[in-house]
Order: structure tokens, then sequence, then C-alpha cells
């Protein structure tokens, strides 16, 4: 990992919200490709999933979900529960912008995409009884839909129009098949 790198993973912690949201900023796009230095920072990231601060708790699951694709040891297997845990967060946004990058875990291998897969089924019926659910439901199935996109496979396609179905109300489940109309 280059100094700068390192720089802005310190600058996380800051508490300069600005420099810490430039260094997001900066970091998000950077763990979107295979890097080499994943496993320099995953044990850190994995121990912010539990921190005081929500904002750190939203970019420490943006950034483990996009670092899963550099992850040939599979540590995100292990340690998705803890980032499906972020998705029940009591702060709404944490818990929503958490659940919105789950599918990119799906881009790291076929085990990782059938953990995620599963874990949005349950977050799916879970959800229904949570303030603002149909939020939380709509984005685990546009979720879904992103990660179809990038891999056409037709078990997601089925998985989603599945979970629709499952909405009892036409206004929403409108809503959800919205995402699924053109697939």
């Amino acid at each position: 990992m280059d100094s700068e790198i390192r720089t802005h993973f310190e600058n996380l912690n800051g508490i300069d919200n600005e420099k810490q949201y430039q260094s997001y900023l900066i970091l998000l796009p950077a763990t979107e490709k295979k890097v080499d230095w994943a496993y320099e920072v995953w044990d850190e990231l994995v121990a912010k999933l539990k921190h005081k601060d929500n904002h750190l708790r939203t970019i420490t699951v943006q950034l483990l979900c996009n670092l899963a694709i550099s992850d040939p040891e599979n540590r995100i297997l292990r340690d998705f529960d803890a980032l499906l845990a972020v998705t029940r967060d009591k702060r709404f946004v944490t818990a929503r912008h958490s659940l919105q990058a789950l599918w990119k875990i799906g881009l790291a291998g076929e085990k990782q995409k059938a953990l995620v897969l599963a874990g949005l089924k349950q977050r799916f019926a879970e959800c229904a009884q949570e303030k603002n659910g149909t939020l939380l439901r709509y984005d685990i199935i546009v979720g879904l839909r992103q990660l179809f996109d990038f891999t056409n496979d037709a078990t997601i396609k089925d998985l989603a129009l599945q979970l629709i179905e499952l909405e009892q109300d036409r206004k929403y489940r409108k809503k959800y098949a919205g995402a699924w109309k053109d697939a």
C-alpha cells in the first residue's frame, strides 16, 4: 500500500469530518478494483463495524464490500454476518447505506454470491416489520438488480421476482417490480 492510500485510511479515524469525507471519496473508487493491499486494512475495518461513529460504520461497510473482490482468502465469508448486522443499525441512514453496498460482495465469487443472496433474502423478510421497511425492501430489490446486471445470473432475477411477490401491498409490489421491468 502506498503512503497516500495509508494516509487516507488514517484520515477515516480523524476528528476532521471534511478530511474524513475527502478520504472516503478517494478510497471508495480505489477499492472498486482489485488491490494487493486489502489485508493491510481488513482487520482494522472489521473492527470499525461496531464503532460509535455511524458515519465510520457506513464507510467501513462500503469499503469492505468493495474489497471483497480483493480477498483471495475469502475472509468476507467469515465477516459477512458482521456486515449484515450493520444493515440493522439503529441509525436508519447507516443501515440503508450499508444495505445498498452488500450486493458488491457477490462479485467476488460463487460462495460470496450465494451468501449475499441468502443474506438479502433474510433481510427482505425481516424488514417487513421494521420502520421504513418498504425503503429497505426496495434497496434489496435494487441491489439484486445491480448484481444481476454485472453477472447476468438468472438465479438472482428469480430470487428478486420471488421476493417481489411476497410484498402484500400492491403499490410497493409495483414499485419493486419497476426495478426489474427491462431485465
